[in-house]
């Protein structure tokens, strides 16, 4: 892992994706549980927000603080693409201290999430 590095991650969100994270979360809001006048379900924002996070989990990332840019609706159906880039790195014994920068934007390209996380890797004491 280097300054620079990116890695990516996308997936398509379902009905019973928003279903789960509703019962899961509490969030049953009227515009998660029944489509809007053009029959669509909007997936909760934090549902949203999961796919940098799978990312920082795959290696083993500590997140110490997130934040987020919601920036337009993400809807049942649509393939949500995720860029991140590590921005900084620090080695320290035990851990790594990383902080990153993400892009997330939809099946037409446009943005509909962005933020960056500052956090940890526990690493093994040499």
């Amino acid at each position: 892992m280097q300054v620079g590095e990116i890695t990516t991650w996308e997936r398509t969100f379902t009905a019973d994706d928003v279903r789960l994270f509703a019962q899961v979360s509490g969030d049953e809001g009227i515009h998660h549980m029944q489509p809007d006048e053009q029959g669509r379900l909007m997936v909760h924002g934090l549902l949203t927000a999961t796919i940098p996070t799978k990312l920082g989990g795959d290696i083993n990332y500590i997140a110490r603080e997130m934040r987020f840019e919601f920036i337009r609706p993400v809807f049942v159906g649509d393939t949500i693409h995720c860029e991140l880039v590590v921005t900084d790195m620090e080695v320290l014994p035990g851990r790594v201290k990383l902080a990153s920068d993400f892009v997330s934007r939809n099946q037409y390209g446009k943005e509909v999430l962005k933020g960056s996380f500052q956090g940890v890797i526990r690493t093994p004491e040499l």
